[in-house]
Parts: structure tokens; C-alpha cells; sequence
């Protein structure tokens, strides 16, 4: 994988092969934050990467600026390689191991983006509790947006604050406001 955009733009990041992750295509991660880039300045962000796996969004966030991004997995392996990554590049990313949905019950703080990108063999209920405990607990500030990254044969779009969603290949980005 690599940073698409910033001040790591270009660098390429390799993840050890034992890790159970899916990364983002660098595709589908340009023209998500193309599109995110036309909503905020990345610098005044408070950003929650939900399912970090390799910390491919953290990553393109810190590189564009933001300096205020928790990553959270379950998976200690992952957890070990967004630290080791995100602090060899001296960035600003704090790592959670925690089960995504405790921590999503437990959170006191709100974020301006909470990017979600769950294994992809989640059922629609699985996908429709993150964006039930990201509004019932009232984690995004009121201009933000809580995006979850699925396949393109998952629909999700009678979830409750679903606002729109893009294709790109097999994987689907839905905002939710």
C-alpha cells in the first residue's frame, strides 16, 4: 500500500502477510478523500479509523495533517504494526486494542470522521450497530460523517442517518450524517 497524498506522499507501507486484513485499494482511497477534501481541512479533524487492520486510513489522514487520530482493532498484531508504522514516520496516531463495538459504547469524545472498514462478510445488522452506537452515543460532531466501507453486494441504505454512498470496483463507501 502506499500514502497517496501529503507530506508521506508516495511512500509505500508493506504490512506483514500474517495479518488478517483487506487494505483499501489506493483507487477507492483517492477518491474517498477526494471527496472528503471538498468537506474539511484535514488539520482541524478529529478522526476515528474503526477496524484499523493496517492502518492504511490512519495513515493517509496523518500525512494530509490531521493530528487527532485514534485507530482502533481488535487484533493485537495490527495494533503492533499501526504503532510501529505511525511512529517510525513520527506521526500522531493512537492505537486502541479494543472490540470496535465496546469501544463505540464506552467513547466520551467526538469525531469529525469515523471511517469504519469492517470484514466484509459482516451481516447488514453487523454493519447497522456501528451506525447505531455512532449516533445513539452522539460520537460525531453535527458537520461529520460516519463512512463505512463494504462490498458492493452489501446493502445498507435503509440504516438509519444513511446520506449516500460511492462504488469503487467491489468496494462501496456509505456516508452516514
Amino acid at each position: 500500500m502506499r500514502i497517496i497524498s501529503g507530506q508521506y506522499k508516495g511512500r509505500r507501507i508493506v504490512a506483514p502477510k500474517k495479518l488478517p486484513v483487506r487494505p483499501t485499494t489506493d483507487m477507492a482511497k483517492e477518491s474517498l478523500f477526494n471527496i472528503l477534501n471538498n468537506h474539511y481541512y484535514f488539520d482541524e479533524l478529529a478522526v476515528l479509523d474503526l477496524f484499523s487492520g493496517t492502518g492504511n486510513i490512519s495513515y493517509e489522514f496523518a500525512s494530509r495533517g490531521t493530528e487527532q487520530i485514534t485507530a482502533v482493532d481488535s487484533h493485537y498484531a495490527c495494533i503492533k504494526f499501526i504503532t510501529e508504522t505511525s511512529d517510525e514516520f513520527e506521526m500522531n496516531i493512537n492505537t486502541i486494542k479494543s472490540d470496535v463495538y465496546k469501544f463505540l459504547e464506552l467513547s466520551q469524545q467526538k469525531f469529525d470522521v469515523i471511517f469504519a472498514d469492517p470484514p466484509y462478510d459482516f451481516s447488514t445488522e453487523q454493519f447497522a450497530t456501528i451506525a447505531e452506537l455512532v449516533f445513539k452515543n452522539e460520537l460525531l460532531h453535527s458537520d461529520g460523517f460516519l463512512i463505512i466501507e463494504h462490498s458492493k453486494h452489501t446493502d445498507i441504505s435503509d440504516v438509519d442517518h444513511f446520506s449516500f454512498s460511492k462504488s469503487y470496483g467491489g468496494s462501496v463507501f456509505s456516508f452516514f450524517e
